[in-house]
């Protein structure tokens, strides 16, 4: 029960960091555009206590341990000098976009410090991955994890290279060039003509071996992780269409939901760091935060009313017509849709309670 506990405080500690990181990026852009902020809360309402306050923005504390929010000033009523809806129009949409950004910031950053520590795949190199049982690469003694860098005295630099090469010489000694633990080691092999169904000539899985990279080499590569998640994020109901995706992959979790996928990703660390008796990152977890930082920021930019997509959604006629949707008609739109949003959630929370989710 200890466990747990702590797990759970932890869940609630990262979920409620990411929340504020989103409002914190809403309270920036407000400030850079002179736009006050009456309140920034940590948690959800009811009000527990005010802890300070900071500019004229009241910071306090709420009862609800989830989230964060902020509170600009006159933020539906543009007959407020200097509060948002006052704003201009290309201030508004800044301002909603600050928050949806944070976290794909934030998001990027988790990505680009596991690419750091771990590398990148090196489409240059050959990673045995699985040996299979009675195959020519077990009786060479060949292992999981072995590089294989030549095969009969020519340098191997891709798995298209060493296919050809095994093809080329089946049921011929062939002389393998491989390293472990740094270590160079040379052993023999003869390629099946025949080998058993889904097995290859020498009885192995390929991949690939990391090669390290710098922080900088890692943010690159971390931008484009989170455009590619975005993209399967839109492509989504076409490959639920064409039954790519089953409709329990692309199922929607709620805080029940996340919290299994967190606490099943923090074992997932603790047992690996106790097999290797070592202390490493969390990467399990850290890669899961940085999805749910995406995911929040990509979901709060969907065209769904009090969503700050559906805000800004509501924008854009000012720019293009230059009239203004009447304020009350907007402010109604996001009061049911918000109260359609808490509806959603309660289903969606009382599915994850009926039918917990796990992690392949």
């Amino acid at each position: 029960m200890f466990n747990v506990l702590i797990s759970i405080i932890e869940f609630v500690i990262v979920i409620g960091l990411l929340a504020f990181l989103h409002e914190f990026g809403h309270f920036i852009i407000a400030r850079l555009f002179k736009i006050e902020i009456e309140e920034f809360g940590f948690g959800l309402p009811p009000r527990i206590v005010k802890l300070f306050t900071f500019q004229n923005t009241e910071v306090t504390l709420n009862w609800i341990p989830f989230g964060a929010f902020v509170r600009p000033k006159g933020e539906n009523n543009p007959d407020i000098p200097g509060g948002l809806a006052s704003a201009s129009p290309w201030a508004r949409i800044s301002v909603l976009l600050g928050g949806p950004v944070m976290n794909l910031i934030t998001g990027i950053l988790l990505f680009s410090l596991l690419f750091q520590q771990l590398g990148i795949p090196d489409p240059h190199s050959v990673k045995v991955m699985v040996v299979s049982e009675n195959s020519p690469a077990q009786q060479a003694g060949l292992l999981a994890g072995d590089i294989i860098t030549g095969i009969n005295g020519e340098t191997i630099s891709g798995s298209d290279q060493l296919i050809s090469l095994v093809k080329a010489n089946l049921e011929k000694s062939i002389t393998i060039t491989y390293q472990r633990d740094g270590n160079t080691v040379t052993t023999n092999a003869v390629p099946r003509s025949n080998p058993p169904a889904g097995q290859g000539a020498l009885g192995i899985q390929m991949g690939y071996s990391s090669m390290k990279i710098n922080f900088g080499q890692a943010a690159i590569y971390s931008v484009g992780a989170v455009g590619e998640i975005t993209r399967q994020m839109v492509l989504l109901p076409y490959h639920l269409i064409q039954g790519q995706v089953t409709p329990e992959q692309a199922r929607v979790v709620g805080p029940k939901g996340m919290y299994d996928m967190y606490e099943q990703a923090r074992s997932t660390d603790e047992q690996q760091n106790t097999a290797t008796h070592s202390e490493e990152l969390p990467f399990n977890t850290i890669y899961l935060v940085a999805l749910i930082s995406v995911a929040m920021g990509l979901t709060n930019l969907l065209p769904i009313p009090a969503l700050d997509g559906g805000r800004i959604l509501f924008v854009l006629p000012e720019l293009i017509l230059r009239r203004r949707v009447p304020p009350e008609y907007e402010n109604f739109v996001h009061f049911v849709g918000f109260a359609m949003l808490i509806m959603l959630m309660i289903l969606i929370t009382a599915q994850d309670f009926i039918n917990p989710i796990v992690v392949p």
